[in-house]
């Protein structure tokens, strides 16, 4: 099936209103975790109910963190447009390329344009000031949406899912080792979503009218258990934060083991769930802006 103008056009539109829904998402992030106090609460119980087993997991966790470098995200990027070139796509590893390096530097901006108002509420850290989005978390959701981008059609599902699952797995241990906050992880993954769309939308501007899609490369199964787990996760993170709002009163150092725990348990189901549905956005598009035949 030849790939119109109207049907890029339709395309475009989704693209658009994806990159416009995840921003909106990402001030909606910003503005309830770092300007409302109930919000900086959540994360400050969160982050301190990271205690809970740290010992058993502090190894594990500081190898996947370390392993996020700058020399490892060149890499990462090195190969990805390796993949996408040896495939003969080269506006796709341009676009992947830049979609690595924009996710990245939109983080680094974000992070040091934005401010943390102090409401009191985690004095520990009232030094470091603000740390969302996360830069680690970035760098693992930027190379696995950009992976899938360029992987051939008979692997990209099993890529969205080892993608989704790195990705979901960087972000939460950022949490466990008391690098980030849970709402920096969430934003983290909404700045890469928003830069998927815009690569998307750069890759219809470079396809050639002789394009051809097929419908059998939407992978839509592996698009719904993504979107739909990522959804139930996000559903289980929202009924654990009301639970816990009923003890905002208490100083989160105070809290006990349980609501602690309720606290870092759901935020990681919320972590993990946002990247599922960033990447089923990605997996339902991706087909459509990188299509079976450039023609």
């Amino acid at each position: 099936m030849r790939v119109r103008t109207t049907a890029r056009g339709g395309t475009a539109v989704w693209l658009v209103v994806l990159a416009m829904v995840q921003t909106a998402g990402f001030l909606a992030v910003w503005r309830g975790a770092l300007h409302v106090e109930v919000g900086q609460w959540i994360d400050t119980v969160a982050l301190t109910g990271n205690r809970i087993g740290q010992d058993h997991i502090d190894e594990p966790v500081d190898h996947i963190l370390n392993a996020m470098s700058v020399v490892s995200l060149l890499a990462a990027t090195g190969v990805i447009g390796f993949i996408a070139l040896i495939r003969g796509r080269i506006a796709l590893a341009v676009t992947a390329t830049m979609l690595i390096a924009g996710a990245n530097v939109t983080t680094q901006l974000l992070k040091y344009g934005l401010t943390r108002p102090d409401y009191g509420i985690d004095p520990e850290r009232v030094y470091v000031g603000n740390s969302l989005p996360s830069g680690h978390t970035t760098v693992a959701a930027s190379v696995a949406v950009a992976l899938v981008l360029v992987l051939p059609r008979r692997v990209r599902a099993l890529g969205a899912f080892i993608g989704a699952g790195y990705a979901a797995v960087a972000g939460v241990a950022t949490l466990s080792a008391g690098w980030h906050r849970p709402s920096d992880a969430v934003a983290a993954f909404l700045v890469v979503g928003v830069w998927a769309a815009l690569a998307g939308l750069l890759l219809l501007v470079t396809q050639r009218e002789q394009a051809q899609i097929e419908s059998a490369d939407a992978h839509r199964v592996a698009a719904a258990v993504l979107g739909i787990g990522g959804l139930l996760a996000i559903v289980a993170c929202g009924i654990a934060l009301a639970w816990l709002v009923d003890l905002r009163a208490v100083p989160p150092d105070q809290l006990a083991r349980r609501p602690l725990f309720v606290g870092y348990a759901g935020s990681a189901a919320g972590i993990a769930g946002t990247m599922g549905v960033v990447m089923a956005l990605v997996l339902v598009a991706v087909h459509r802006v990188v299509p079976r035949y450039q023609g």
